[in-house]
């Protein structure tokens, strides 16, 4: 039996568990299966909370919806701190847990959480690559995992399932390949994006490390400064927030939104 909350941050949705006794060791095809839409729970990707190994609270464990496991979810982290507040009562004012990433900090500010992500690196600018029979201006950079951004003046026209899986696997990305995010500049400060997701191979309705992604880019190009407002496709605008030391060199980066509980469950078999 593997009794599971279904949550979603922003409108990119998780199936998690708790796993503190790590009596679960599911595989790579049970975790598809269980965040597979129409014949499972359905979701982008697949939580657990594990003892942490060093000083930190708790362990996060993150799968993408194809069962692989991934390095970290902005979105995910947000819904693993609201739910380990859960499990302990609902009395954490913040909590740290680890990641492949590495470490991250998480508030509790009324009902959304903020969290500080690892530091970003990989900053690259101005890269043309031959995308589709045309050429693209694409930038990138690593915020916890590697994040492709194009700026475009319509986002609504963009073929992202297209655009996005040629960016994803092109060969400048090669091997892990990459997440795929398209920018519209509403007004400085201001942004709406829209995201193509490796693991899951199509647009999800928001994604965490993207959006931090695409402010940092933002403010790179534009010299904006923080904080950046960041409008999803599930209809949500998020705020993020840094400091910047240097091109390509920033701390205290922040991502602050909701986090919430859509319903608890129990799956006999997967």
């Amino acid at each position: 039996m593997l009794e599971f909350s279904k949550m979603n941050g922003a409108g990119n949705d998780f199936v998690v568990i708790d796993n503190r006794d790590l009596s679960h060791s599911l595989q790579k095809e049970q975790i598809a299966t269980l965040c597979q839409r129409q014949q499972g729970v359905g979701a982008d990707g697949f939580l657990t909370v594990e003892p942490a190994e060093s000083g930190a609270d708790y362990k996060m464990r993150y799968y993408n919806a194809d069962g692989g496991e991934a390095e970290m979810c902005g979105n995910g982290a947000r819904c693993f701190a609201r739910f380990v507040n859960r499990l302990e009562g609902g009395k954490l004012t913040s909590t740290r847990f680890e990641t492949i990433a590495g470490v991250i900090e998480a508030e509790f500010i009324g009902d959304e959480v903020k969290i500080e992500l690892s530091k970003p690196f990989d900053l690259a600018l101005g890269l043309e690559l031959e995308i589709a029979d045309a050429t693209a201006m694409v930038h990138s950079i690593n915020t916890g995992v590697p994040h492709a951004v194009l700026f475009v003046e319509d986002l609504a026209a963009v073929n992202i399932r297209e655009w996005g899986s040629a960016v994803r696997y092109h060969e400048q990305f090669a091997p892990a390949g990459t997440n795929v995010n398209f920018v519209e500049v509403r007004e400085p400060g201001k942004i709406a994006i829209r995201t193509y997701e490796r693991g899951v191979e199509d647009e999800t309705l928001a994604c965490g490390t993207g959006m931090v992604a695409c402010a940092i880019l933002h403010h790179e190009l534009s010299q904006t400064p923080p904080p950046i407002r960041v409008e999803v496709a599930g209809g949500d605008t998020l705020t993020v927030e840094f400091n910047r030391l240097a091109e390509g060199d920033y701390e205290k980066v922040t991502l602050l939104g909701p986090a919430d509980f859509t319903f608890d469950g129990t799956l006999s078999t997967l």
